[in-house]
């Protein structure tokens, strides 16, 4: 069965931006231009996946 909302993509983006963000940091800190690249890469994916989990919400809110 389907998922009803987008409750676990919202989840997962909030996953991905936490670690995008920390290894941005970290990337930052050590000089590890290739980690914060990584952590910029994992930020805008946990957005998007923020952004998929709203879509389905209001999707399902308009049912």
């Amino acid at each position: 069965m389907a998922e009803k909302g987008g409750f676990s993509d919202k989840l997962k983006g909030a996953v991905s931006k936490g670690k995008g963000e920390l290894k941005d940091q970290v990337g930052n800190a050590t000089d590890n231009q290739d980690m914060q690249a990584e952590g910029k890469t994992d930020k805008t994916k946990g957005k998007f996946q923020d952004t998929v989990g709203k879509f389905k919400d209001g999707i399902n809110k308009n049912k």
